[in-house]
């Protein structure tokens, strides 16, 4: 009995050895039968928005990669096309040509602008699109441009066997995964750069406090030292919002919670909240350049004039800055 179940545990080693080894068998698939297509992979968005101040030296450019079975080398042509949108408060979307309508062509790469590299067996191109001619490739002109427009560029893949890659049948692990980056689509946003980060010092005077704060204690005039923080491109961190007045009016620590300094095309506003819920006010007094005098306040009754200038002494604050 013993040798019979020893030769059944044979056999059943030796089925699943066979199974085991089967694993490694490459099924019987004929790849080499199946159909591939193509991607432009992005290695650098070299510029993806556009300067509200200075549209025409601004540009949208891209380094891209031609991928597909040949290496890249089944590529015809790239055309690059272009639509414009703008968000209109409490009405939707605009789009200039209208959503139905096909998107402006406003470049063609072909085979010859795709060359080798160095770092991959694939071809690469370089491009750059200014933005007057995006500008002009839907209809518009400079003036009609404003900041928060976007532009939105559709790359459409042409191969020698006559198929079209685009962002209309690209999967989504094409679009967005890291190894391919390919989304044959890129939103170009018309934006006003800000600059304001930085240490400045301040000097705070004509100071109030809430009830139950003590403005005397302050002797009059606070000064010291706050820090800038950009969090977002026209967005700002406060180290201390009250410059100086929550230490000597209150014995407290700076006002913190959600209150940021916001820098939208020049127009200068609080946003958010300090820690107790309060919102703050801004309101421009005088500004020379190297240094920037306001008036602020809190809805608590804390308040005062602020006087900030830089650290750094080739800090400019821009002459476009407003509060009204």
């Amino acid at each position: 009995m013993k040798n019979i179940n020893k030769t059944y545990g044979l056999l059943a080693t030796l089925i699943l050895l066979v199974s085991s080894c089967a694993d490694f068998v490459d099924p019987v698939i004929p790849y080499k039968d199946f159909d591939t297509g193509g991607y432009l992979r992005t290695i650098d968005r070299t510029s993806d928005s556009f300067n509200f101040f200075d549209l025409p030296n601004s540009n949208f450019a891209l380094i891209l990669e031609s991928v597909d079975a040949n290496d890249g080398r089944d590529l015809v042509s790239v055309e690059v096309r272009v639509r414009h949108r703008r968000l209109i408060p409490d009405v939707g979307l605009e789009y200039l040509p209208e959503l139905g309508v096909e998107d402006r062509l406003v470049l063609t790469l072909t085979e010859s602008d795709f060359a080798a590299n160095s770092e991959s067996r694939f071809t690469r191109a370089t491009f750059s699109i200014p933005a007057m001619d995006a500008i002009e490739a839907v209809g518009l002109s400079e003036d009609d441009i404003e900041q928060g427009d976007v532009f939105e560029f559709r790359l459409v893949l042409k191969d020698k066997k006559d198929r079209i890659f685009s962002d209309h049948n690209r999967s989504s692990d094409v679009a967005g995964g890291n190894f391919y980056d390919s989304p044959f689509f890129y939103n170009v946003t018309v934006v006003c750069p800000s600059d304001l980060d930085g240490t400045f010092s301040y000097v705070t005077t004509g100071i109030s406090a809430g009830p139950g704060g003590n403005a005397g204690a302050c002797g009059g005039t606070v000064s010291g030292e706050i820090t800038l923080t950009q969090t977002s491109p026209a967005q700002y961190s406060l180290s201390d919002a009250s410059f100086g007045v929550f230490g000597c009016a209150w014995g407290d620590t700076p006002p913190a919670g959600s209150l940021r300094l916001t820098d939208a095309c020049g127009f200068l506003q609080f946003a958010g909240t300090d820690k107790y819920g309060d919102p703050y006010t801004i309101t421009i007094v005088s500004n020379d350049g190297a240094s920037l005098t306001f008036n602020w306040s809190n809805a608590y009754g804390d308040g005062g004039t602020t006087t900030l200038t830089s650290d750094d002494e080739d800090f400019v604050f821009p002459d476009n800055l407003r509060t009204s």
